[in-house]
């Protein structure tokens, strides 16, 4: 009787590195990356002779230095005897706040531009291709001028609003279009304040997961409950009770106009209004089509389907048709909000302050810190695009085909 047994382990040789399929692909990876590393210290040794020879050398202790010039829009304290560090951190919020601002706009209005593309009304599906073709052929930084031209040349002048006999007025009496900006009101926290403003934030919380369990009952039972008015309920019910409860703790200011401008209140000046709306109507003709692809990807019988058990048009399109046409959508999704993060620093060409314009501008020519401008500048924009792609990967293995 004879039995089967493993055949002896052959014994590692150095010759298997590249004669041995299992170690072969290992050995090139690993040279190539010997010969990336080589590369790279190279360059940096030839960068520091370079310097030492020019009398040069790297160093960041300019960042304590008084940065010496004003920045018009900022969302922390700052003043021209603030140090470049803090200069810089401005830059950064402000090119944060325009991202955001951007990416949401431009994720709405590509969504509703790609879903009525595909409407059954001649009229509106080609007003979308109009839009779409128009925006994502013209360069964005056209848009960016075009925009702020209008901001500038088209609204009256804050003196337009002074006098009975005033050119123009305010809007509600609490909002004020003007060529130095948008004039909007404030709000102002009293105490108990940020107990209203955690509220609300935990409402959304409720109304995301609200949702969710909607959808998983439907899934599970057939059993439907109503997504709209619950939702406003959860959004806003628990916030106005907390609200009127604690006295009333949050108020506004409103703008006043004083003298030749606008006092009190909030000014959005119009180089961030420019920037965020050429990015996001721009970024949102290319989302449109993403959103468009992704929906033709879905098989007709996943309608016809939904349709015959009797759900509306917008039932299917929001619990049939998005939810699988998300897995195709994402994935090019992440490269537009990339887009929109580094094509924010065009934000130079009308004036808004972004960190393009304080440490890769006025900083850099004020210190005369080229590579460690350069270098910083290199390592925020590579920090945020790889913090967006993460979270957005995240999201994207969520969604995606779960196989048994």
């Amino acid at each position: 009787m004879t039995t089967l047994t493993d055949p002896p382990q052959e014994s590692f040789r150095l010759s298997m590195l590249l004669n041995d399929t299992r170690y072969r692909s290992y050995t090139f990876q690993f040279i190539a990356l010997v010969c990336v590393i080589g590369l790279v210290a190279y360059l940096a040794s030839n960068l520091v002779a370079n310097l030492r020879a020019a009398g040069l050398n790297i160093s960041y202790e300019f960042l304590g230095e008084p940065a010496g010039y004003d920045i018009n829009q900022r969302l922390i304290e700052y003043d021209s005897q603030s140090s470049h560090w803090r200069a810089s951190v401005v830059g950064i919020l402000n090119t944060l706040l325009v991202a955001f601002l951007a990416c949401v706009t431009a994720t709405i209005l590509g969504v509703f531009a790609g879903v009525l593309r595909l409407s059954h009304n001649w009229l509106i599906r080609k007003l979308m291709a109009i839009y779409v073709e128009a925006f994502r052929n013209v360069p964005v930084l056209i848009w960016i001028i075009i925009i702020f031209t209008i901001m500038t040349a088209v609204l009256p002048s804050p003196r337009a609003f002074r006098g009975d006999d005033a050119e123009a007025s305010m809007l509600f009496d609490a909002f004020a279009f003007t060529n130095r900006g948008v004039y909007v009101p404030k709000p102002i926290l009293d105490s108990g304040g940020w107990i209203v403003v955690i509220t609300f934030l935990l409402s959304v919380i409720g109304v995301f997961a609200y949702r969710r369990y909607a959808t998983k009952l439907l899934f599970d039972t057939g059993k439907l409950l109503p997504m709209g008015w619950p939702s406003l309920a959860i959004l806003f019910v628990p916030s106005l009770l907390i609200f009127f409860i604690l006295g009333r703790p949050i108020g506004l200011e409103y703008p006043e106009l004083k003298g030749f401008n606008f006092a009190g209140g909030i000014n959005v000046r119009g180089s961030l209004i420019a920037l965020w709306f050429a990015l996001a109507i721009y970024t949102g003709a290319f989302i449109a089509e993403n959103v468009r692809a992704g929906i033709q990807a879905i098989s007709k019988g996943q309608t016809e389907a939904a349709a015959s058990l009797g759900l509306r048009p917008g039932r299917i399109m929001n619990l049939v048709i998005l939810p699988q046409a998300l897995r195709v959508i994402i994935p090019p999704l992440i490269s537009q909000y990339l887009n929109i993060t580094k094509n924010s620093s065009l934000a130079i060409a009308v004036g808004y302050m972004d960190i393009t314009g304080t440490l890769g501008g006025i900083t850099l020519n004020q210190t005369g810190r080229a590579i460690e401008c350069v270098l910083l500048l290199m390592a925020f924009y590579l920090t945020i695009s790889l913090g967006i792609s993460a979270l957005m990967n995240v999201y994207n293995n969520s969604i995606k085909l779960k196989e048994r």
